[in-house]
């Protein structure tokens, strides 16, 4: 007898949230016995396992709504207009208790569902249909009072309140009222919660919603037949880019968005033209990712801009074509982009901060830097970059990703867990 499941997620394309839950559906496809498919705001790809909610004309004119109405409400408490996507409310979403997908699945799996897809009220009406929930945590909004990445701040410990996020934080603000509205939500639900690492698992086990529910680290996993190392020489040709430079790599949705760290970057770059003077001539710089003009003045070296690249066979030979992946975020959960390019055999090199260091190994497969310190950043993007033993980093990146991200492994840990799941 077949077994379902049925995950949903705002999106199809958008974020490495989207794209997990797209890759996860994928692997479960290859290697598991489970029918599954992806229950969706819109849908915005020809991929047949995506199913919108949204199909008519006015159902789409309602989730804009939605999703406009999210952003409306929380103009009138957010401190800053900088941090605006830094948090969701939750108070408007779609009621889906009642659609096909999840009537006939034998297993809800959540992702990403903000932007007015699910609601509190949402998330209370799939608890109560006594079907297994597994959360897939992409950062930390399944557990606070509404922000993606709390940072320094540890009030998801207790029930939020007094967020810094909020034009008037108080213990009894928005952010407490949220924390309240998912307590009531999720109290009766079969709930299981998964992180994509380890960082992440830990704040949620010491989080006040998910403290005493299951917590277990599950990580993205990734294709690894299409991100896989090719020839520099050949992905630079493909790409038009220099085949005899070395070539540093940076990739964001957005390269000004401030938790990406872009001002560090461009920091560790100075640093490292005034201290390696030669590195002017034989070094480059690729980027891809929406960017400006002037993100690029002032730069130290060349930049070959790639813009915003949304096929995974160019987005691989940009990772392959490089010979070094910098990440200097902030905040992060476990980056889809470290893994991508470790797995094309390009050593990456970030902040020790969040799962990233799960990811890389230093001096094994790439380099942690200090956090926050472009000197430290600096010098790790020196020490790969001119590295003895390159080869040996390249072979280890890729070693790393197939041992533990691979399709088959996650699709296999996945498949164990909705079975514990139907048992409990």
């Amino acid at each position: 007898m077949s077994r379902s499941v049925t995950l949903l997620s705002t999106s199809d394309n958008m974020g490495g949230a989207s794209i997990g839950a797209v890759r996860l559906q994928q692997a479960l496809s290859r290697y598991s016995d489970w029918d599954s498919l992806i229950l969706t705001r819109e849908k915005n790809t020809a991929n047949p396992a995506v199913l919108p909610y949204s199909t008519s004309g006015i159902e789409k004119r309602f989730a804009f709504g939605r999703f406009a109405a999210e952003r409306l409400y929380l103009k009138a408490f957010e401190k800053a207009k900088e941090q605006h996507w830094a948090f969701d409310p939750a108070l408007f979403g779609a009621n889906l208790k009642h659609h096909p997908a999840i009537t006939d699945a034998d297993i809800l799996h959540l992702h990403w569902i903000n932007h007015g897809f699910l609601s509190t009220r949402s998330l209370a009406g799939l608890a109560l249909l006594g079907k297994p929930l597994v959360w897939t945590m992409h950062d930390m909004w399944p557990f606070t009072g509404g922000c993606h990445h709390s940072g320094e701040c540890e009030n998801y410990t207790g029930s939020c309140g007094n967020c810094k996020f909020l034009r008037n934080p108080s213990s009894s603000d928005l952010s407490h009222s949220i924390w309240k509205r998912k307590e009531k939500a999720l109290a009766p639900s079969r709930l299981t919660a998964v992180a994509c690492s380890d960082w992440l698992a830990g704040r949620a086990q010491r989080s006040g919603l998910f403290g005493a529910r299951k917590v277990v680290s599950i990580p993205n996993p990734l294709d690894t037949e299409v991100f896989t190392p090719v020839s520099k020489v050949a992905a630079r040709r493909a790409l038009g880019l220099p085949e005899d430079k070395h070539l540093i790599l940076f990739a964001a949705m957005r390269l000004d968005a401030p938790m990406k760290g872009f001002s560090y970057f461009r920091e560790a770059l100075e640093r490292l033209a005034q201290q390696i003077p030669e590195s002017r001539e034989n070094t480059g710089l690729l980027l891809f990712g929406q960017s400006d003009a002037k993100d690029f003045e002032g730069l130290p070296y060349r930049a070959h801009a790639l813009g915003r690249l949304s096929d995974p066979q160019r987005i691989a030979q940009a990772y392959a074509a490089a010979s070094v992946f910098v990440i200097p975020s902030l905040e992060e959960n476990l980056p889809y982009t470290i893994m991508e390019a470790m797995a094309c055999g390009t050593p990456a090199v970030g902040f020790e901060i969040g799962g990233i260091p799960e990811l890389i190994d230093d001096g094994i497969n790439g380099g942690l830097a200090t956090y926050r310190s472009a000197e430290s950043l600096s010098r790790k993007i020196a020490e790969v970059l001119y590295s003895p033993g390159y080869d040996r980093l390249s072979e280890n990146a890729r070693a790393k990703v197939l041992a533990s991200y691979s399709e088959k492994v996650i699709a296999g840990r996945y498949a164990a867990l909705y079975e514990e799941t139907l048992k409990t």
